[in-house]
């Protein structure tokens, strides 16, 4: 065999493991949103796949756009946040391939959820948006959500843009209290 095509044939291999290594995190991220009830976000994504050292953040920001390209996935952007939900393109997918994943990798995915997943579903159930009205006035629009269904939505109209920002990190901060406070006065 000539140098040439041995070059030819370690590089069409290194090509094949690139593609192979791809495909596994997709099927890690589609793994990771099987195990919960809600949207992970782009930096809870990331934050594992980076924690375990499986790639750079880079890699994970390319698999991530990949994967809504090719529908496995949905994306909404909140804010400064992107949160990823399954499609049914994607969990036939996990469904189909799930056991390409090995059981380590499983494994870390267990028991990173162990440790994360309350601070990870208290993190998602708190929305705040804010948007531009017809006037030159901002709409803050804030949520506490469990699971799918919306516990408790207000929408304060402000005329600074500022102000709907101050709301919506505030809203944040303090949103269980309010919740509470309503509950009580309105029971």
């Amino acid at each position: 065999m000539s140098a040439s095509k041995s070059r030819g044939l370690r590089q069409g291999e290194e090509e094949a493991h690139m593609k192979d290594v791809h495909t596994l995190y997709k099927l890690i991220i589609l793994s990771m949103l099987d195990r919960v009830e809600f949207e992970l976000t782009n930096s809870q994504i990331t934050a594992f796949i980076l924690e375990e050292q499986y790639t750079d953040y880079f890699t994970v920001q390319e698999t991530l756009a990949d994967m809504i390209e090719s529908g496995l996935l949905e994306a909404k952007t909140i804010r400064n946040s992107t949160r990823y939900a399954m499609t049914e393109s994607g969990k036939e997918t996990l469904a189909y391939f799930g056991d390409d994943i090995s059981d380590g990798i499983k494994e870390d995915i267990e028991k990173y959820f162990r440790k994360n997943k309350l601070q990870m579903r208290n993190d998602n159930a708190v929305i705040a948006d804010y948007y531009r009205t017809n006037g030159n006035e901002f709409t803050a629009r804030l949520q506490v959500k469990e699971k799918e269904a919306v516990l408790v939505e207000v929408a304060l109209t402000v005329p600074l843009e500022q102000q709907a920002i101050v709301l919506c990190d505030n809203w944040k901060k303090k949103s269980q209290q309010i919740y509470g406070y309503l509950m009580k006065e309105l029971m």
